[in-house]
């Protein structure tokens, strides 16, 4: 796999276009040609836009400020169950966040690091897209390619979805985290010549926000992190490529990072590293570097995970991806 040669390797079993919707609360799969033989001849239509990746409201559909799940893959990969679940903002800036949440590569914990923070992004007029990202089990390219087609798909339906496909980031937790630095220094500019439109669009985040991540595969990585990601005989080669802070170029997007000093689980070396790493390529980042609040910022409240939230608006304010505050209120 080429680090940032623009061409990174793709999995023979991986598909290209969604073909299922799900229930956002039951979480039940349906598939959509059955539902097709059901529906008049203007739902059927939506329905096959959707089909192709594209969510299209349609006449006694739900208002589109309902979160939508979308699978993220099909052909010969209908055995995964990768998806979206895209939470829109009543009244959005044109800003999208795909948020990674964290579980060690070993689980996703959805919902104070993923639904919990779209809720909390559409506050402030961004779309939050939630990656339910398949475990790797060993398979580092996996979770990979379904955070760059994430990415890919949110930009594809970006005027659908009323946003700016220049203001599209990437925001993980922990194990999440890496997987969204992953994404920010394993990246394309998209095939122009694909068939399928979202194959045409680039997977570059244009900025990350990282709280308490996984940076390093080296000595101060997350051991279970590390293996069920590189599996127990990770190849050195592994190592270096998934090592995100040796990954860094002048054409990394900027990133935001928080780590609490006292993290002993994750240790804030981590976000350490890749903040240095962004400075020495001339890259914008910004660190917070939090006193206290351990792994999870004392369960996702309080002082600390507020600290985050408010520096990471007002940094993102800054790089011109959403209004100021004071601006916002004029």
């Amino acid at each position: 796999m080429g680090v940032n040669d623009g061409t990174p390797p793709r999995l023979g079993a991986r598909g290209n276009d969604p073909i299922a919707i799900a229930d956002l609360e039951t979480k039940t799969m349906r598939p959509a040609t059955p539902v097709l033989r059901q529906m008049n001849l203007l739902t059927a239509l939506a329905s096959l836009l959707t089909v192709a990746g594209f969510a299209v409201p349609v006449a006694g559909a739900d208002p589109p400020t309902r979160p939508e799940r979308l699978a993220l893959w099909s052909g010969e990969n209908l055995k995964s169950k990768a998806a979206i679940t895209i939470h829109r903002p009543a009244e959005g800036n044109g800003a999208a966040v795909v948020i990674c949440p964290g579980g060690g590569y070993g689980g996703l914990v959805t919902g104070a690091e993923g639904h919990g923070i779209a809720r909390w992004l559409n506050g402030h007029g961004i779309a939050g897209i939630v990656l339910e990202y398949e475990l790797p089990r060993g398979r580092p390219l996996v979770p990979l390619h379904d955070a760059q087609r994430a990415i890919r798909l949110t930009r594809a339906n970006a005027e659908i979805w009323k946003l700016d496909p220049d203001r599209i980031g990437v925001m993980g937790f922990s194990a999440g985290g890496h997987l969204a630095s992953t994404a920010g220094t394993h990246f394309d500019a998209g095939n122009p010549q694909a068939t399928d439109a979202i194959d045409r669009a680039s997977c570059r985040p244009d900025f990350m926000v990282l709280i308490y991540p996984v940076i390093t595969m080296g000595q101060k990585t997350h051991g279970g992190s590390k293996r069920n990601l590189l599996g127990r005989n990770a190849t050195a080669e592994n190592v270096t490529l998934f090592s995100n802070e040796k990954q860094v170029t002048k054409d990394t997007p900027p990133a935001y990072l928080a780590h609490a000093k006292d993290d002993g689980v994750v240790v804030p070396d981590n976000s350490a590293l890749f903040h240095a790493a962004l400075q020495a390529h001339d890259v914008a980042s910004e660190y917070l570097e939090l006193p206290s609040g351990g792994h999870g910022l004392n369960g996702y409240r309080g002082p600390m995970w507020d600290a985050w939230q408010t520096g990471s608006l007002q940094w993102l304010a800054s790089q011109g991806v959403i209004l100021a505050a004071a601006d916002a209120d004029k």
